[in-house]
C-alpha cells in the first residue's frame, strides 16, 4: 500500500528543492495537498512521479501537470496572500488547491464538463471553501470575475490571446508556459497600466491546452 504522506515529502525533497522551488509557503502547499485524489485511480500509485498525469478521456490530451514545472511556475507568479487568480485550464482540480493555500481566493475556469465536475468534488470533499470551479471556454478567461492580480494557466499555450492579459489588474501578473516540447518557455507577464511586459522564467515542456494553437498557415 502506497504511503502517500511520505511519498508527498520526497516529492518536495526531491523534485522541488531540487528544481529552485525555494518559496516556503509553495512547498508546504504541495506537501499538505494530497495529489493523488486529482488523478484516475490507476495512476494514483504513481501520483508523485515527476511526470505529467493524464486526466479526463484519453483522447483529451489534458494533464496534471508535473511537480516541479508546476511548483516553478507558481514561483514565478508571486502569488501574494490577498490576492485573487484565476486558474485557466483547472482540470480536475489540484492547481487550484495548491494556490488555495497561497492566494485569498481562485477562480478555476475549466471547459471539460467532465474535469469541472470532478474538480468541484474533489475540492469540496477536501473543504476548500476559497476555491470556485466554472465553466467557460479556456481562451475567453472568466471577465465577470475580474479583473484578477494573478492569471495562471495550467498548460501549454502556441498563443497567448489578449483576452487574459486584459483581465489583470493594472499590476497584475500572468504566468504560462508558451511554445512545445523543448521549445517550451515558462513566462511572467506583467501589466503596469495599459502596457504589458513579458519575461522569460525558465524552459519548460508542458501538454498543449486546447483552443490555444497557433492558427494554421497556409503556403503557396
Amino acid at each position: 500500500m502506497t504511503d502517500f504522506d511520505q511519498s508527498r515529502r520526497k516529492m518536495v525533497d526531491n523534485q522541488l528543492r531540487t528544481n529552485d522551488v525555494t518559496d516556503h509557503r509553495i512547498l508546504d502547499a504541495m506537501e499538505l495537498v494530497p495529489r493523488e485524489r486529482f488523478v484516475p485511480a490507476a495512476k494514483k500509485a504513481v501520483a508523485y512521479i515527476d511526470e505529467d498525469l493524464p486526466v479526463g478521456s484519453s483522447d483529451s490530451g489534458r494533464v496534471v501537470m508535473k511537480p516541479h514545472i508546476f511548483g516553478k511556475l507558481v514561483q514565478l507568479a508571486e502569488i501574494r496572500e490577498e490576492d485573487v487568480v484565476l486558474i485557466v485550464g483547472a482540470g480536475t482540480g489540484y492547481s487550484s488547491a495548491i494556490v488555495s493555500k497561497l492566494a485569498a481566493s481562485v477562480v478555476a475556469l475549466e471547459e471539460n464538463e467532465d474535469l469541472a465536475k470532478t474538480a468541484t468534488d474533489v475540492l469540496v470533499d477536501l473543504g476548500i471553501e476559497n476555491a470556485v470551479v466554472v465553466e467557460g471556454p479556456l481562451a475567453k478567461g472568466f471577465a465577470s470575475e475580474g479583473p484578477y492580480d494573478v492569471v495562471l494557466i495550467d498548460g501549454a499555450v502556441e498563443v497567448l490571446p489578449e483576452d487574459l492579459t486584459g483581465q489583470l489588474k493594472p499590476d497584475g501578473r500572468l504566468v504560462v508556459v508558451e511554445g512545445l516540447g523543448g521549445s517550451g518557455v515558462a513566462k511572467l507577464y506583467q501589466k503596469s497600466g495599459d502596457a504589458v511586459s513579458s519575461r522569460f522564467g525558465f524552459n519548460a515542456s508542458v501538454g498543449l491546452l486546447p483552443g490555444f494553437s497557433k492558427a494554421e498557415e497556409f503556403v503557396f
